[in-house]
């Protein structure tokens, strides 16, 4: 029961990761009607940002501090650059324009930073145990990763819900003509919207950059897991994201935990082994095409 227990703390702390860089994308799409494949690249940026600043500071906590407004500001011009160019513009247009970026941060990151990997310690203070129940010991860097995603998460459901600013998204999710008939400022609205889903994509890509190498592409894969969190939960929904998140992390952990026990049982280990972690990553796909076809719209998605 206390392996199980920490399995669920694992799929915990991945599915808050994967919420914080599927919320920026929900946003995106669900308000802006935007098909940022790019997405991926800032979750990318932010790890490399974090980086160079915890370099220069030789600070975690500040260094980390300091990415989130460099990733913002890196988001608002890619969007008065870029997007700006693609709101009228069909979905595929939109896809082949952010799969160029794409590849524009990848060769700028080999550019700047080098083709190797980087990597980020520990910091210090995180370094040990905490105990969470008693006999119990689990990583006090994970931890700290659950509990920033969930405060993260409590102070977003808390914009988009009680706020004025929350109330103009929401608003611009319904009817963005409408809000724009009413005064609202579009583009200012938009580039705050894809400001706001860049933060969230950095900070994900620094909570994760300690336990995962900072490498060129590492947003590419992670990516598609954020596209299937918001078709499961409901595109422009913010609970959606949530809920499907937590259930992908399970899934994932669960699947790459236990898995390998139960197919050894009528494979050898080697087959078993490889088998396993492609049987997790079905196991999440299937469950997306299940909420399909019960729900074509996703878990909180608006009826059509």
């Amino acid at each position: 029961m206390d392996y199980i227990f920490i399995q669920i703390l694992n799929g915990v702390q991945l599915g808050l990761l994967m919420f914080l860089l599927a919320a920026g994308l929900t946003l995106t799409f669900g308000i802006m009607d935007l098909v940022n494949l790019a997405h991926g690249s800032l979750y990318m940026m932010g790890a490399y940002l974090a980086w160079t600043f915890i370099g220069w500071t030789d600070s975690f906590v500040l260094g980390a501090l300091l990415s989130l407004p460099a990733t913002f500001l890196l988001g608002v011009a890619v969007e008065a650059v870029v997007m700006r160019r693609l709101y009228a513009r069909d979905h595929l247009d939109q896809v082949l324009a952010t799969f160029g970026l794409i590849l524009f941060f990848n060769e700028l990151v080999r550019a700047v930073w080098g083709p190797a990997g980087k990597s980020i310690a520990v910091p210090a203070f995180l370094g040990q145990t905490v105990e969470i129940l008693p006999g119990i010991p689990y990583p006090a860097y994970r931890f700290a990763i659950i509990v920033a995603g969930g405060v993260v998460a409590l102070l977003l459901a808390w914009l988009v819900a009680r706020t004025r600013m929350g109330m103009v998204i929401r608003a611009g999710a319904s009817n963005r003509r409408m809000i724009g008939a009413l005064g609202v400022d579009i583009e200012l609205l938009f580039s705050l919207v894809f400001g706001l889903g860049a933060v969230f994509a950095g900070l994900a890509g620094v909570m994760a950059a300690p336990i995962a190498s900072v490498k060129i592409g590492m947003g590419d894969d992670i990516l598609i897991l954020a596209f299937v969190i918001i078709v499961i939960g409901g595109i422009g929904s913010i609970k959606g994201a949530f809920v499907a998140a937590m259930m992908v992390g399970q899934i994932d952990i669960f699947g790459r935990t236990f898995l390998p026990d139960l197919l050894k049982t009528f494979l050898s280990p080697a087959a078993a082994s490889g088998a396993a972690p492609a049987l997790s990553q079905m196991l999440i796909y299937i469950v997306m095409a299940g909420v399909l076809v019960w729900r074509p719209t996703g878990l909180f998605g608006q009826r059509q």
